[in-house]
C-alpha cells in the first residue's frame, strides 16, 4: 500500500530530525574533552537539584497557610517548630534556590553551547570552501548565508533541549504526581495526568502543522535574502539599465509570500496558545473545584487547597514550557535540517587517502589525452595532447567556447578530467593533495576580485605571514607602488566591495602583485588583460613578462596580440589541438590561427 505524500514528506521530516539530533548529541560528550564533560555532569547535578527544591517548595507553602489557619494538627514535628513566619522564610529561600540552580547550570553549560556552536559553524564554512566548482558557479550566496545563519544559531538551543528538556521536565511531572498521589487520592493524579495527555496530544499535532507552515516561510525567506543579496551584488548592472523598481518588484514579491506565510504562522501560533491554555485552565479549574469540595467538607485544610493550586501552577509552567521548547525545537530542526543538507553535500574533487604532497623539480606540465565535459551529453575536451616543458610559455587560443578557460580549470583541479591525466612532472595531480597543487600555481584572471578590506591585505593574501617590505616588493614588481603610495591612506585604502574603487588596471595590477607574493613555480593566465584598455594592457603585460620569467606558464588567450612571442601556441578549436608552433611558424601555414590573427588585425584597424 502506498503512503500518501504528505505520511511521506512527515517521514522525511522525521528521518531529518534524528540526524540532526544524532549529529548535535555528541558535541555533549565529545572524546577526548573532559572539561566539556565536568560541566554537562555539574549542570546535570543542578538541574536535578533545582527540580528537587522545586517540587518541595509548595509543602512549605501549605505548611507556611495551615500555620496562619491555626490548622496544624496531624503536621510534621517540622512544621510545627518552623512557624508561619520560619516556613515562609524557607518557602522563599526554596523558591530562590530553585532560580539561583537553574540560572548557575545555565551559566555552567554556556561554554559547552558555544564551543559546538563555533565547531559546527567552521566545519560548515570548511565544508563550504571544500565544495567543488560546479556546485559553487549554480550556488545562490544570498540563500546559502540565510540557511547556515539559521542552521548554526540553532546548535545551542538544540544542544540546551537534548539535556535540559525532556528528561527533567518528565522527572518533575512524575514528582509532582506521586505527591498529588499520596497526599490526596488518585482522581487528582488521573485528572492532571489526562491534563497533561492531552496537552501533549493537542501541542503535538498543532506544532507538525505549523513546522510545514514554517518550512514555507523559510524558503520565501531565503528567496528574498537571496535576491536582495544578489541585486546587491550586481549594483553597477542595475543602475546601467534603469531596473531599481524592477529589482524593487521582484524582492517585494518574494516578501509578499514571505508575508503570508509569516501571518499562517503567527495565526497558527495564537490558536495554539489558546488551546494550550483552554486545556490547562480546564484541568487546573477541575482540581481546584475538587480541592475547594475536599475543604468544605473538612477532609482538607486550606494549606492543601492552596498546595493544590501551587503544583497546579508548576505543572502549568513545564507543560508550557513543553510547549515552547517542541515548537522551538521543531524550528530548530527544520533550520539545522538544511544546514546539514548542505554538509552531506559531497565534495566532487576530494583527495585520494594515499595521496601525496606535490613535489616541482621543474614544472613540466602534461595533458595526456585529456576528455571532459561539465556535462556528460555535452564534452567540452575531446582528447587534448599538451605538453608544456619547464620554464616555456605556451599560449592557448581559439574561439569562445573552444575549451581553453577549461584547461586552466583543469589544471588546478577545480574538476577531475574525465578520461586520460594531467600530469606536473610527472604526477598525477589526482595523486596529489589539492592543498600543495594549488600552493605550486599562481593564478592571474580575467577579472581579479578582491576582498573589501585594504589594499595591502589584499597583496598579502598571495602569501600568509608576509611582511609589509616583502608585500611593498610585490607591488614594485608589479609597478603599483607608486600607485598605492599616492593614495591618501597607502597601503591602508579599503578597495571596496569587489574592488570596485579601483579601475581594471589597478585591480590587475594588485592580483599580479599577490600572485608574485606566492611566487609560485607555475602560472596560469586566464584572459589577464583582455578587458583592458590598449595602454594598461601593454603596462600590464609587460609585468606579466617580468612576472614569468623562469616560471612554466600557461596563458589562455583571446587578444592574439597579447601572446605573439609564447614559446608554443595552441590552437584549440571544438575541444581539439588543431594546431600548434610559434607564432611565424602558424602565420606560414595559414591555417586556423592566420586566419584568427588576420581577423583580429582587420578589427583593430577598423576601430583605429
Amino acid at each position: 500500500m502506498q503512503s500518501s505524500p504528505k505520511s511521506s514528506v512527515l517521514t522525511e521530516d522525521q528521518r531529518s530530525g534524528w540526524r540532526t539530533v544524532r549529529r548535535v548529541a555528541p558535541y555533549l560528550w565529545p572524546d577526548g574533552e573532559s572539561w566539556v564533560k565536568r560541566r554537562v555532569v555539574v549542570a546535570i547535578a543542578m538541574l536535578v537539584l533545582a527540580k528537587v527544591i522545586a517540587v518541595g517548595t509548595p509543602l512549605l507553602y501549605k505548611g507556611a497557610v495551615d500555620a496562619l489557619a491555626d490548622e496544624t494538627e496531624g503536621s510534621s514535628a517540622f512544621f510545627l517548630a518552623a512557624g508561619a513566619v520560619g516556613l515562609t522564610v524557607a518557602y522563599g529561600f526554596a523558591r530562590l534556590s530553585t532560580v539561583g540552580f537553574q540560572q548557575l547550570r545555565d551559566v555552567v553549560f554556556a561554554a559547552v553551547g558555544q564551543r559546538a556552536l563555533r565547531q559546527l559553524a567552521l566545519e560548515t564554512f570548511r565544508h563550504i570552501h571544500a565544495l567543488s566548482m560546479r556546485y559553487h558557479i549554480t550556488r545562490k550566496t544570498g540563500g546559502l548565508s540565510r540557511i547556515i545563519e539559521r542552521g548554526v544559531k540553532g546548535v545551542e538551543f538544540l544542544l540546551r533541549f537534548l539535556l535540559f528538556s525532556i528528561g527533567p521536565l518528565i522527572l518533575e511531572l512524575l514528582m509532582i504526581s506521586v505527591v498529588l498521589f499520596f497526599l490526596f487520592d488518585i482522581w487528582y493524579l488521573v485528572v492532571v495526568v489526562g491534563t497533561m495527555i492531552l496537552y501533549v496530544i493537542f501541542t503535538f499535532m498543532v506544532t507538525e502543522w505549523r513546522v510545514r507552515i514554517r518550512r514555507v516561510m523559510n524558503e520565501q525567506d531565503t528567496d528574498a535574502n537571496q535576491k536582495a543579496i544578489d541585486s546587491l551584488l550586481n549594483f553597477e548592472t542595475v543602475k546601467y539599465f534603469g531596473a531599481e523598481e524592477r529589482e524593487a518588484s521582484r524582492y517585494d514579491a518574494s516578501m509578499e509570500q514571505y508575508v503570508s506565510a509569516a501571518l499562517k504562522t503567527s495565526y497558527s501560533l495564537a490558536f495554539l496558545n489558546f488551546g494550550q491554555s483552554l486545556l490547562i485552565t480546564g484541568g487546573l479549574v477541575l482540581v481546584m473545584v475538587m480541592a475547594a469540595i475536599g475543604v468544605s467538607n473538612g477532609d482538607l485544610t486550606v494549606g492543601d487547597f492552596v498546595m493544590v493550586n501551587a503544583y497546579m501552577i508548576q505543572i502549568t509552567m513545564p507543560l508550557n514550557f513543553l510547549g515552547t521548547v517542541y515548537r522551538e525545537i521543531r524550528q530548530a530542526l527544520v533550520d539545522m535540517g538544511e544546514m546539514f543538507d548542505l554538509l552531506e553535500q559531497p565534495a566532487e574533487v576530494q583527495d585520494r587517502p594515499d595521496a601525496r604532497p606535490l613535489s616541482v623539480t621543474g614544472g613540466e606540465i602534461e595533458f595526456d589525452d585529456v576528455v571532459f565535459g561539465y556535462d556528460p551529453e555535452r564534452p567540452i575536451l575531446k582528447g587534448v595532447d599538451i605538453t608544456v616543458e619547464a620554464g616555456q610559455t605556451i599560449a592557448v587560443v581559439g574561439s569562445s567556447g573552444a575549451g581553453k578557460s577549461t584547461i586552466g580549470r583543469l589544471l588546478f583541479r577545480f574538476y577531475d578530467v574525465v578520461d586520460g591525466a594531467v600530469r606536473i612532472d610527472g604526477q598525477d595531480i589526482r595523486d596529489v593533495t589539492q592543498e600543495s597543487l594549488h600552493q605550486q600555481i599562481g593564478v592571474v584572471p580575467q577579472d581579479t576580485v578582491l576582498f573589501n578590506d585594504t589594499v595591502g591585505y589584499n597583496i598579502a593574501y598571495g602569501r600568509a605571514g608576509a611582511s609589509r617590505k616583502d608585500i611593498e616588493a610585490a607591488a614594485r614588481a608589479a609597478e603599483i607602488h607608486d600607485f598605492i603610495i599616492g593614495l591618501p591612506e597607502g597601503y591602508d585604502t579599503v578597495v571596496g566591495e569587489r574592488g570596485l574603487k579601483l579601475s581594471g588596471g589597478e585591480k590587475q595590477r594588485v592580483g599580479i602583485a599577490r600572485t608574485l607574493l606566492k611566487d609560485p613555480p607555475i602560472l596560469l593566465l586566464d584572459e589577464a588583460t583582455s578587458a583592458l584598455d590598449s595602454e594598461t594592457e601593454s603596462e600590464i603585460q609587460r609585468s606579466l613578462r617580468q612576472m614569468s620569467a623562469g616560471r612554466t606558464v600557461i596563458t589562455i588567450a583571446h587578444r592574439l596580440s597579447t601572446i605573439a612571442d609564447a614559446d608554443q601556441i595552441v590552437v584549440l578549436e571544438n575541444g581539439i589541438v588543431v594546431e600548434r608552433g610559434r607564432h611565424d611558424e602558424l602565420l606560414a601555414q595559414n591555417g586556423r590561427y592566420a586566419s584568427l590573427w588576420h581577423r583580429q588585425q582587420m578589427d583593430e584597424e577598423d576601430a583605429a
